[in-house]
Protein backbone atom coordinates (compact mmCIF):
# COMPACT_ATOMS: atom_id res chain seq x y z
CA UNK A 1 0.00 0.00 0.00
CA UNK A 2 1.42 3.39 -0.95
CA UNK A 3 1.49 6.27 1.49
CA UNK A 4 -0.23 9.53 0.56
CA UNK A 5 2.13 12.12 -0.88
CA UNK A 6 2.80 15.38 0.90
CA UNK A 7 1.30 18.31 -1.01
CA UNK A 8 3.56 20.00 -3.51
CA UNK A 9 4.71 23.51 -2.61
CA UNK A 10 6.13 25.43 -5.57
CA UNK A 11 8.32 28.46 -5.05
CA UNK A 12 7.40 31.75 -6.72
CA UNK A 13 10.07 31.14 -9.40
CA UNK A 14 8.86 27.59 -10.05
CA UNK A 15 5.28 28.83 -10.45
CA UNK A 16 6.47 31.47 -12.93
CA UNK A 17 8.26 28.76 -14.93
CA UNK A 18 5.16 26.55 -14.88
CA UNK A 19 3.09 29.48 -16.10
CA UNK A 20 5.58 30.27 -18.88
CA UNK A 21 5.61 26.63 -19.98
CA UNK A 22 1.82 26.16 -20.03
CA UNK A 23 1.38 29.49 -21.85
CA UNK A 24 3.90 28.52 -24.54
CA UNK A 25 2.74 27.58 -28.02
CA UNK A 26 1.50 24.00 -28.45
CA UNK A 27 1.94 23.12 -24.77
CA UNK A 28 -1.30 21.84 -23.31
CA UNK A 29 -1.79 19.94 -20.06
CA UNK A 30 -0.70 16.54 -21.42
CA UNK A 31 2.42 17.92 -23.13
CA UNK A 32 3.18 19.99 -20.02
CA UNK A 33 3.15 16.85 -17.85
CA UNK A 34 5.32 14.93 -20.33
CA UNK A 35 7.87 17.77 -20.45
CA UNK A 36 7.98 18.17 -16.65
CA UNK A 37 8.42 14.42 -16.14
CA UNK A 38 11.08 14.13 -18.84
CA UNK A 39 13.15 17.20 -17.95
CA UNK A 40 12.56 17.24 -14.20
CA UNK A 41 11.10 20.74 -14.06
CA UNK A 42 9.59 23.59 -16.01
CA UNK A 43 12.79 25.65 -16.24
CA UNK A 44 14.67 22.75 -17.84
CA UNK A 45 11.73 22.03 -20.17
CA UNK A 46 11.65 25.69 -21.28
CA UNK A 47 15.35 25.54 -22.05
CA UNK A 48 14.86 22.35 -24.09
CA UNK A 49 11.82 23.49 -26.13
CA UNK A 50 13.71 25.26 -28.94
CA UNK A 51 15.94 22.24 -29.54
CA UNK A 52 12.97 19.86 -29.42
CA UNK A 53 11.16 21.88 -32.08
CA UNK A 54 14.28 22.06 -34.23
CA UNK A 55 14.93 18.31 -33.97
CA UNK A 56 11.28 17.63 -34.74
CA UNK A 57 11.62 19.53 -38.01
CA UNK A 58 9.02 22.08 -37.01
CA UNK A 59 9.18 25.83 -36.93
CA UNK A 60 10.60 27.53 -33.84
CA UNK A 61 8.27 27.32 -30.87
CA UNK A 62 6.99 30.54 -29.33
CA UNK A 63 7.71 30.49 -25.61
CA UNK A 64 5.73 32.83 -23.38
CA UNK A 65 7.93 35.76 -22.43
CA UNK A 66 8.79 36.92 -18.93
CA UNK A 67 6.93 40.17 -19.74
CA UNK A 68 3.76 38.24 -20.66
CA UNK A 69 3.95 36.33 -17.39
CA UNK A 70 4.55 39.57 -15.46
CA UNK A 71 1.39 41.03 -17.01
CA UNK A 72 -0.66 37.92 -16.25
CA UNK A 73 0.55 37.79 -12.65
CA UNK A 74 -0.15 41.51 -12.20
CA UNK A 75 -3.67 41.10 -13.62
CA UNK A 76 -4.32 38.16 -11.30
CA UNK A 77 -3.02 40.15 -8.34
CA UNK A 78 -5.21 43.12 -9.26
CA UNK A 79 -8.23 40.79 -9.34
CA UNK A 80 -7.30 39.32 -5.95
CA UNK A 81 -6.42 35.98 -7.54
CA UNK A 82 -3.49 33.64 -7.06
CA UNK A 83 -2.25 30.65 -8.99
CA UNK A 84 -2.51 27.18 -7.47
CA UNK A 85 -0.48 24.37 -9.04
CA UNK A 86 -1.56 20.78 -9.57
CA UNK A 87 -0.37 18.89 -6.51
CA UNK A 88 -0.55 21.85 -4.13
CA UNK A 89 -2.84 21.56 -1.10
CA UNK A 90 -5.41 24.06 -2.44
CA UNK A 91 -5.75 22.40 -5.86
CA UNK A 92 -9.25 20.86 -6.10
CA UNK A 93 -9.03 17.08 -5.61
CA UNK A 94 -11.74 16.26 -8.17
CA UNK A 95 -10.13 18.50 -10.82
CA UNK A 96 -6.79 16.77 -10.26
CA UNK A 97 -8.45 13.44 -11.09
CA UNK A 98 -9.48 14.30 -14.67
CA UNK A 99 -7.43 12.94 -17.57
CA UNK A 100 -5.38 16.07 -18.29
CA UNK A 101 -5.89 18.53 -15.45
CA UNK A 102 -4.71 22.11 -15.91
CA UNK A 103 -1.27 22.49 -14.31
CA UNK A 104 -2.22 25.85 -12.82
CA UNK A 105 -5.53 27.47 -11.99
CA UNK A 106 -6.22 31.03 -10.92
CA UNK A 107 -8.33 31.19 -7.77
CA UNK A 108 -9.74 33.80 -5.44
CA UNK A 109 -10.83 33.34 -1.89
CA UNK A 110 -10.04 30.69 0.65
CA UNK A 111 -8.37 27.41 -0.24
CA UNK A 112 -10.91 25.71 2.03
CA UNK A 113 -13.61 26.58 -0.50
CA UNK A 114 -11.79 24.51 -3.13
CA UNK A 115 -12.06 21.40 -0.97
CA UNK A 116 -15.85 21.61 -0.59
CA UNK A 117 -18.33 19.82 -2.87
CA UNK A 118 -18.77 21.80 -6.08
CA UNK A 119 -20.98 21.91 -9.13
CA UNK A 120 -20.25 23.61 -12.44
CA UNK A 121 -22.80 25.63 -14.35
CA UNK A 122 -22.14 25.71 -18.07
CA UNK A 123 -24.10 27.68 -20.60
CA UNK A 124 -24.00 29.52 -23.88
CA UNK A 125 -21.57 32.39 -24.37
CA UNK A 126 -24.45 34.45 -25.69
CA UNK A 127 -27.11 33.40 -23.23
CA UNK A 128 -30.53 34.97 -23.45
CA UNK A 129 -31.82 37.17 -20.65
CA UNK A 130 -34.16 34.36 -19.60
CA UNK A 131 -31.30 31.86 -19.63
CA UNK A 132 -29.17 34.13 -17.44
CA UNK A 133 -32.05 34.56 -14.97
CA UNK A 134 -32.60 30.81 -14.74
CA UNK A 135 -28.87 30.20 -14.27
CA UNK A 136 -28.80 32.81 -11.47
CA UNK A 137 -31.73 31.09 -9.73
CA UNK A 138 -30.08 27.67 -10.04
CA UNK A 139 -26.76 29.06 -8.76
CA UNK A 140 -28.52 30.71 -5.82
CA UNK A 141 -30.32 27.51 -4.83
CA UNK A 142 -27.13 25.42 -5.16
CA UNK A 143 -25.23 27.97 -3.06
CA UNK A 144 -27.94 27.84 -0.41
CA UNK A 145 -27.40 24.05 -0.37
CA UNK A 146 -23.76 24.83 0.58
CA UNK A 147 -22.30 23.80 -2.77
CA UNK A 148 -19.48 25.73 -4.38
CA UNK A 149 -20.49 27.05 -7.81
CA UNK A 150 -17.80 26.77 -10.47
Amino acid sequence: MSRPRAPLALTHDQKRAWLRLIRSENVGPATFRTLINHFGGAQAALAALPDLARRGGGRPVIIASEAEIDRELAAADAAGARFVALGEADYPHDLARIEAPPPLIAVTGSGETLRRPAVALVGARTASLGGRKIAALIAHDLGMADLVIV
